[in-house]
């Protein structure tokens, strides 16, 4: 709050235009910054959860991996099998694409 005071006070004959024009220019800068790029990273999930399908490995919120057994659209959730023979039901809000496993690296 006292930054914003200082930011907004007239110093020595300056005009009252200048405080005003920070602040927007800090606005502008906060957006292209964080705001942007967040929503851009929010619409790639949103868009690789939408591709999908039935045999995809993915990993879970909670960080349990494991393979799409089933997709259940109208209520939003999936069957995930992490085991053979052991399936679980989560909300497909909560699940994510892995990427290609890379081989492990000799020592």
């Amino acid at each position: 709050m006292e930054l914003l005071s200082i930011l907004l006070q007239q110093t020595g004959g300056g005009n009252s235009w200048s405080g005003m024009l920070m602040i927007v220019a800090m606005i502008v800068v906060f957006y292209f910054f964080m705001i942007r790029p967040q929503t851009k990273k929010q619409k790639e999930i949103k868009k690789a959860r939408e591709a999908m399908r039935k045999g995809d490995k993915v990993i879970t919120a909670g960080g349990i991996f494991g393979t799409i057994a089933s997709i259940n659209d109208a209520t939003g959730t999936m069957m995930i099998e992490i085991a053979k023979g052991v399936d679980i039901k989560v909300s497909r809000d909560q699940v994510y694409p892995v990427a290609e496993e890379q081989p492990a690296e000799k020592k």
